[in-house]
């Protein structure tokens, strides 16, 4: 996390409080694994971003093991979620499990979790969405990610899974003493002595972002489900409303596109249009295996860009993707850019998470030309 972050400010201050240590890493996205090998963490809070890289890391190094290690790590992962289902059930994990579970940690669970460290007990995650198949897939490895939901406004957080009580694809139930409420038109809502008071010497950005009874309004939509957990859907101004009226979240398709293991970024676009389309950039640690995947000469990020061998390997796994969609979600053509997107270049903010309108802009040639 940057260290302007609140959540990073209050886990500093939480940690220095009760005299544990604090370590911080690199600044370079790409050195995440080596950071965490040499700083060996026993808590580990991070951007989704960050999680979505180790576990395309793993994937990738089964991948290219062979079909016998991609068959070990799925089956692995699979006696991985019985136990885990099984214990937080409180049932007990009958001995032909547990022979089967001691077994997949050895052959596939043990070195997922050796790229965090070993010592790291938990995890947590929060400033966007978190593909629920990334925190299902540590989980079973036996890595705990508790993902939790707030703002600055709020002092970092609002809302959060915890070890006893945790729901996958929910960012948790309120903290104690925080509110959160959906208003009329779906959007999150929090009160309590964590809210702020009000921006300084701005009072018409205050009025606008706390109502009179105290309600902060956070831009973001959800809904709270029957045992109270809150599940954010979506934010209010990444929504794409197409030709169709149809609201679609920009940010849980762009999350679905970047688990492809080739993909480093993706940027949906669709605002009054009949259909979606995206931009995709490549990721350059993958550059080498995707050049040897398609059978290129060079692993060169821009002459992949424009390689159709390329192109049509990510159509493939376009498809797998828009299969999890409702159709009006669903990406129908898409470009690839010749360049990763970055925070140097304007394009991130320092949690990682794409500045979509200024993409938008800089490339509104190529997003129109998909519609050609």
């Amino acid at each position: 996390l940057p260290l302007a972050h609140s959540l990073a400010r209050v886990v500093q201050f939480v940690v220095l409080d009760v005299g544990g240590t604090v370590a911080f890493w690199r600044g370079d996205p790409t050195r995440v694994p080596a950071d965490l090998a040499e700083l060996h963490p026993t808590h580990l809070p991070a951007v989704p971003r960050v999680f979505e890289k180790i576990r395309t890391r793993a994937l990738a190094t089964a991948e290219d093991g062979g079909r016998l290690q991609r068959v070990g790590l799925a089956w692995a992962l699979g006696v991985g979620r019985r136990v885990r289902v099984a214990e937080r059930a409180g049932r007990p994990v009958g001995r032909l499990l547990a022979a089967e579970h001691r077994v997949a940690d050895r052959l596939a669970l043990a070195r997922v979790r050796a790229l965090f460290g070993p010592d790291l007990r938990l995890a947590l995650t929060g400033a966007a969405p978190m593909p629920r198949e990334v925190i299902e897939f540590f989980d079973a490895c036996g890595v705990l990610i508790l993902e939790g939901y707030g703002l600055t406004e709020t002092t970092a957080a609002g809302t959060l899974n915890t070890e006893r009580a945790v729901r996958f694809g929910s960012v948790g139930r309120p903290l104690p003493g925080s509110e959160v409420a959906i208003a009329a038109d779906g959007e999150i809502v929090l009160r309590g002595p964590h809210v702020f008071p009000g921006y300084h010497d701005d009072p018409a950005a205050t009025a606008a972002a706390l109502s009179e009874d105290g309600w902060l309004r956070s831009g973001d939509l959800g809904r709270i489900d029957g045992d109270g957990y809150v599940h954010v859907t979506g934010r209010q101004k990444d929504l794409i409303i197409t030709s169709s009226g149809k609201n679609v979240s920009a940010a849980n398709v762009e999350a679905a596109l970047r688990e492809i293991r080739w993909v480093s970024q993706a940027v949906a676009y669709g605002d009054g249009r009949p259909y979606l389309v995206a931009l995709l950039t490549l990721d350059p640690e993958e550059a080498g295996a995707l050049a040897d995947r398609v059978g290129a000469q060079t692993a060169a990020i821009p002459t992949l860009a424009a390689d159709e061998r390329v192109r049509a390997l990510l159509g493939e796994e376009l498809d797998a993707v828009n299969r999890r969609f409702a159709r009006i979600e669903q990406i129908k053509r898409f470009d690839v850019l010749d360049s990763d997107l970055t925070q140097a270049g304007g394009d991130l903010t320092p949690t990682q998470k794409v500045k979509r309108a200024v993409v938008h802009r800089r490339h509104a040639a190529r997003f129109a030309a998909l519609y050609d």
